[in-house]
C-alpha cells in the first residue's frame, strides 16, 4: 500500500514540476493573406502547433508559476509557398517584462526576421535537439525562445541571460550547414540576421549593453513605485551608457544596439516627458544621434 502511495505521489510531483516549469506565455499568429489558392486549414494546424512548442517545452530548469511566465507574441505573416509544404515568411517576436508594483509591461524586445523559411506537413509534430539541427522551424522557434529568456534573464541580474544566450548560439552553430538563411554571417551584408543577433549579445565588446538591460530595468524601472526622481535618474545614467557605447562604435552596424533602441525609445520618452527641460533636451540629443532616421519621434521631448 505504502509502495503505490509513495509512487502516486512521486508522479503527481513530476506532473505538478511539468505544469509549472514552463516558462513563456505565447501567443501566435499565422497571417496567410499574401498568399492564394493553397488549402488554409494547414496554418491552423501549424499555429497551433507552434502554440504547443512555445509554451509546453521546458527551456530551463527553472520553476514558473503561471502568473511568472514571460509574455511573447510570435506573428508569421507567410509571404510565399515555395512548393507544397515549403513556406517563406518574415516573422515579428515580441517579449514584455512586468515592471515591480504595476500593472505596466515594459516592451523587451521587437524583432523583424526577414528570413524564415520551413517545411511543415499537416499535424506533424515540431521536434527540437540542443545537439542536432532538426528542422528549421523548430530551430528558428526554439533560438527566440532562448533570446527572449535570456533578455528578461539580463533584466533581474546583470548578465544573467548567457546560459540561455549559450543555447541560442549553439542552435546557430548546429544550422549552419543547413542552408537555411539567417544562420550564417555572410547571410547578411548589413549584419542584421539570427547569426549577428546572438554575435553581437555575446561579444564583450556589446557587454555595456548588456548591463543597459540590467540597469534600465531592476536598478531604474523596478524602483519608479518608490522614488519616481531616484529611478528616473539611474534610467538617465543607464541612457548615458547607450551614448557612451554608440560612441565607442564596435562595428559599422551595431545590430543588436539598433534592436534594443527599437524596443525602448517610446518608452525613453514616455519615461522623461515630465521630466526638467534640461533633462529632457539631454535625452533628446542622445536618442536623435543614436536613432537618426526616426528623428520626429522624440520631438516631444523637445
Amino acid at each position: 500500500m505504502n509502495y503505490f502511495r509513495y509512487s502516486f505521489i512521486f508522479l503527481l510531483c513530476l506532473v505538478i514540476s511539468k505544469v509549472y516549469s514552463q516558462e513563456l506565455n505565447c501567443n501566435v499568429t499565422v497571417n496567410t493573406s499574401q498568399i492564394q489558392g493553397t488549402n488554409k486549414q494547414i496554418f491552423t494546424t501549424l499555429q497551433t502547433a507552434i502554440i504547443d512548442f512555445m509554451n509546453n517545452t521546458s527551456w530551463t530548469n527553472n520553476i514558473f508559476e503561471v502568473n511568472e511566465r514571460i509574455e511573447c507574441n510570435l506573428l508569421f505573416n507567410i509571404t510565399d509557398e515555395v512548393s507544397t509544404g515549403s513556406f517563406k515568411a518574415t516573422l515579428n517576436v515580441q517579449s514584455r517584462r512586468p515592471v515591480y508594483a504595476s500593472s505596466y509591461n515594459s516592451v523587451m524586445l521587437n524583432y523583424v526576421d526577414n528570413d524564415v523559411e520551413f517545411k511543415y506537413t499537416e499535424y506533424d509534430p515540431l521536434e527540437f535537439s540542443e545537439t542536432t539541427y532538426l528542422t528549421n522551424l523548430a530551430s528558428v522557434l526554439a533560438y527566440y525562445a532562448y533570446i527572449i529568456i535570456g533578455i528578461d534573464y539580463d533584466s533581474f541580474s546583470n548578465e544573467g541571460g548567457i546560459p540561455y544566450f549559450n543555447k541560442a548560439e549553439r542552435i546557430v552553430n548546429n544550422a549552419q550547414s543547413s542552408g537555411r538563411k539567417g544562420w550564417r554571417s555572410q547571410d547578411s551584408p548589413g549584419r542584421k540576421n539570427r547569426y549577428w543577433l546572438i554575435s553581437n549579445i555575446l561579444d564583450q565588446d556589446y557587454a555595456l549593453l548588456r548591463n543597459f538591460t540590467y540597469q534600465y530595468h531592476r536598478l531604474g524601472l523596478d524602483m519608479l513605485d518608490k522614488s519616481i526622481e531616484g529611478g528616473r535618474m539611474v534610467i538617465k545614467e543607464s541612457v548615458f551608457d547607450l551614448e557612451k557605447f554608440y560612441n565607442s562604435k564596435p562595428d559599422p552596424f551595431m545590430h543588436y544596439f539598433q534592436v534594443i533602441i527599437e524596443s525602448k525609445s517610446d518608452e525613453i520618452i514616455q519615461i522623461f516627458s515630465e521630466a526638467s527641460q534640461a533633462d529632457k533636451n539631454r535625452i533628446y540629443n542622445i536618442m536623435v544621434k543614436a536613432d537618426p532616421a526616426n528623428l520626429s519621434r522624440y520631438e516631444a521631448l523637445k
